[in-house]
């Protein structure tokens, strides 16, 4: 059972960390344009010597801003939640701590899936049908592998929560 929690909160602390990286630079696309590359990010865009916030709200942006912050929040707190289940905290006895980590794990699992799945499908309509040499760059990557890696955290903390859960319970 604490091998499992082990695994879940190193695979979610890894995808925090990577879901804050992601989310808060500005290399989710990289694209030429007059013979020089540009980098946007979530927050702002970057063109050579400077970078600007974004002045406008485009709904696909706003979207995936707050599923990415959603994200990051939920693991946070599985985190925090699993930290106390894998120290036995006998504080908050009322709810099941695995169960809820590994809830909160897939929570955050879904919160990203979406805001990668609003982005990419956004991006490549968009920056497809007008620019013809522009690529996903490694802030992107990031919240594809925070996707598997909170994934994985679900996973390991469900695996956990069924080694735990009393047997004989529905021996009737």
């Amino acid at each position: 059972m604490y091998s499992f929690m082990g695994g879940g909160l190193f695979c979610a602390g890894v995808g925090n960390i990577l879901l804050v990286i992601s989310t808060a630079t500005d290399y989710w696309i990289q694209y030429r344009q007059s013979s020089s590359y540009m980098h946007q990010g979530l927050w702002r865009y970057c063109v050579p010597g400077k970078c600007m916030t974004y002045t406008d709200s485009i709904a696909y942006w706003d979207a995936t801003r707050a599923f990415m912050i959603l994200a990051v929040l939920a693991c946070f707190f599985g985190i925090i939640i699993g930290v106390m289940a894998f120290i036995n905290y006998s504080s908050f006895n009322g709810f099941d701590k695995i169960f809820a980590a590994g809830i909160l794990y897939f929570i955050s699992c879904f919160f990203v899936l979406l805001a990668m799945a609003v982005y990419t499908g956004m991006t490549v309509n968009y920056y497809g049908k007008r620019y013809g040499n522009w690529r996903f760059s490694w802030s992107y990557i990031m919240g594809w592998v925070s996707v598997v890696l909170t994934f994985f955290s679900g996973i390991f903390y469900m695996c956990a929560y069924r080694m735990y859960e009393p047997r004989g319970s529905m021996s009737r």
